[in-house]
């Protein structure tokens, strides 16, 4: 028995000190703010608790060093044909990524894919993860610019315009700083939420965004084309949320009968137009619930609702969640986390696997140990 118990404590404590393993594939071109993005929380995750729970390589194909789009070069840890233990694989892009795909990059992605890595990508990485046939019917983010073309491209892959996505085993994030929120929320999920809050503290980040938070993006690059009635509509009913504009009166603003009003939006938007609108005044007031310390009454008459009732229940019905519950930071979609044993501390040993080259969040670790902040954060 006691014999059994050993092997079971030795066994979690082995589990306690196993990183998860990433590695990064750089894209000719790709954006070095979200590359960094991406890295940073890890490190500070490193940091914060104290031992290495995430590893990550920079890769390439050949190993030679890759352009970023600001005109600085990567050298990278190492080449995708090394074999590395990895867990996730994150592809990232930038500028023109239909032209930084390679059929190499498709082939070794694949082969990823076959020895069940989860993928993600940053940015415009998306596209090669598409491109290789591995986000069919996956929920999937990438930067605005590049929406209407990939959605032509690759018409079975559901597009979104949310900051980032988690889908089952793919997670992707559209450009900037949008990766640093969805690092954070997995780092949140896989380590809990105590964690993902330590680390948005030391990078100064006031507020972590989730996977219902939108990307800004110019209604001209959701349609694919110029259409200049819609786009005066639409600016209209932006610029008057707190005092909504009938329909009959925008109509007659841009010179369009009601019927041809309610086409447009239908052809272009698959909504009505009272349903676009309510839409921009709750998302709105989602903005107004989380950066402001303005009450909910108040919400609600900036956003153009007669009465409290009727916009908790609009935001409860779109949202799903109501507006109280949003501004206290409590998400009722998801489950809460139940915390579980706390693992075994254990003695890390700051060396990489033999015959893997050195991962930089060992050295990153190993300087860290004389910050204020190392081990800062309990791990549940």
């Amino acid at each position: 028995m006691a014999s059994s118990q050993a092997v079971n404590a030795s066994s979690a404590a082995a589990r306690a000190v196993v990183p998860q393993t990433l590695g990064f594939l750089l894209l000719e071109n790709f954006t070095l703010i979200s590359l960094a993005s991406a890295i940073e929380p890890l490190r500070m995750a490193n940091q914060l608790a104290g031992r290495e729970l995430y590893r990550w390589y920079t890769l390439s194909h050949n190993g030679e060093p890759v352009r970023a789009s600001d005109g600085l070069q990567i050298t990278p840890d190492a080449a995708t044909h090394i074999p590395l233990s990895l867990d996730w694989v994150v592809v990232c892009g930038g500028v023109a990524p239909h032209r930084g795909v390679t059929r190499e990059h498709i082939a070794w992605l694949q082969s990823q894919s076959r020895l069940s890595r989860r993928l993600g990508s940053v940015c415009t990485g998306s596209w090669a993860l598409a491109k290789a046939g591995l986000l069919d019917g996956y929920e999937t983010s990438i930067h605005w610019e590049c929406l209407a073309a990939m959605q032509e491209a690759f018409p079975r892959v559901p597009l979104t315009t949310r900051l980032f996505s988690i889908d089952r085993d793919r997670f992707t994030a559209s450009g900037g700083t949008a990766p640093l929120d969805m690092m954070l929320n997995l780092i949140g999920h896989d380590h809990g939420r105590e964690l993902a809050a330590g680390i948005s503290e030391m990078f100064i980040y006031d507020r972590v965004r989730n996977e219902q938070d939108q990307q800004r993006v110019p209604l001209k690059h959701v349609l694919g084309t110029t259409q200049p009635k819609l786009l005066e509509i639409v600016a209209l009913m932006e610029a008057n949320l707190e005092e909504p504009i009938g329909l009959d009166e925008l109509a007659s603003y841009v010179d369009v009968s009601r019927r041809q009003l309610e086409r447009l939006f239908q052809k272009y938007l698959n909504c009505s137009p009272s349903r676009y609108y309510l839409k921009l005044r709750l998302t709105r007031a989602r903005q107004l619930l989380k950066q402001t310390p303005l009450s909910i009454i108040e919400v609600a008459s900036a956003c153009g609702f007669v009465s409290t009732p009727h916009f908790s229940k609009c935001y409860r019905e779109y949202f799903g969640i109501p507006p109280r519950d949003e501004r206290n930071g409590i998400d009722s979609r998801q489950g809460r986390d139940t915390p579980g044993e706390r693992e075994p501390r254990v003695r890390m040993t700051l060396t990489a696997p033999p015959a893997e080259p050195m991962s930089s969040a060992v050295l990153a670790l190993a300087q860290a140990q004389g910050e204020p902040t190392y081990a800062s954060v309990p791990l549940r």
